[in-house]
């Protein structure tokens, strides 16, 4: 009886045990959850509008950009079809240097702005460390853009989570070009046979969603570049936001190359 009673008495020490370990970490849980509240009090009205106003327009540019539309349609829609026909023209050219050379092309793009990417990324990392030299700076230029450490860190990793975006993309991109061209070395040179233009019709799709990843890293690059004013206050975030979406715009629905792709 004494065995059953001490070990009773071991598991209502081990309960308790627990039970204040869960307290304590949701109290730490909840402070966290305090500072955080804390830190948001510091941004302004202007800031979350401003905020706000660019993801609605990073994201609603690319739903902009990549949906069909019949009546308009970008850029990106537009060399669609150029995609197919070249995968198509591929089947019957001989040798095949050409599209090699041309898909290498398309790839080593991806690799500079993923490269790019990343070196802006471990810069922005070392910004992070040094944020209140930064700060401090920004005091120097104006009082106006005074503001505790705590904002300078978040609009300085808001640039760093949309360049993980981007550096992500290219990667993809990367990685779809590579089983393109293997789908492209699987074509057969034979016309004739079936499974020829079968094979080049999926290495076409592979292609454009390599091109889509592609543009969709640009965008976040574009936009991150957009989200670099805001270290300038919210009014230089929000004319950059609106910049840099009229360039897209423009870009894709009204540009002079657009116009050339359109041509009779």
């Amino acid at each position: 009886m004494g065995e059953i009673a001490a070990g009773h008495g071991h598991s209502r020490k081990i309960y308790a045990k627990n039970r204040w370990e869960c307290r304590r970490l949701g109290s730490k849980d909840w402070d966290m959850f305090e500072n955080l509240m804390q830190a948001a009090t510091n941004f302004t009205v202007f800031d979350v509008a401003a905020l706000t106003v660019l993801l609605c327009g990073w994201f609603g540019m690319g739903v902009l950009i990549e949906r069909d539309n019949p009546k308009k349609p970008s850029t990106h829609s537009l060399m669609r079809a150029y995609r197919i026909r070249w995968m198509e023209q591929m089947v019957t050219r001989e040798p095949r240097i050409f599209d090699i050379s041309v898909l290498s092309g398309l790839r080593q793009a991806g690799n500079f702005f993923a490269s790019a990417c990343m070196l802006s990324i471990g810069g922005g990392v070392a910004l992070l460390g040094q944020a209140d030299r930064l700060a401090g700076l920004a005091k120097d230029i104006s009082s106006e853009l005074a503001a505790p450490l705590i904002v300078w860190e978040a609009k300085i990793m808001l640039i760093l989570v949309m360049l993980a975006y981007a550096l992500l993309k290219f990667i993809w991109s990367i990685r779809l070009f590579g089983y393109c061209a293997v789908v492209m070395a699987s074509t057969p040179n034979d016309a004739e046979d079936k499974s020829a233009y079968e094979t080049a019709h999926r290495a076409a799709k592979l292609n454009i969603y390599a091109a889509r990843s592609f543009n969709r890293g640009l965008r976040g690059v574009y936009f991150s570049l957009a989200a670099l004013a805001w270290l300038l206050g919210p009014l230089a975030l929000f004319a950059a936001t609106v910049s840099t979406i009229w360039m897209l715009y423009r870009r894709e629905f009204n540009s002079l190359s657009r116009s050339a792709i359109l041509e009779d």
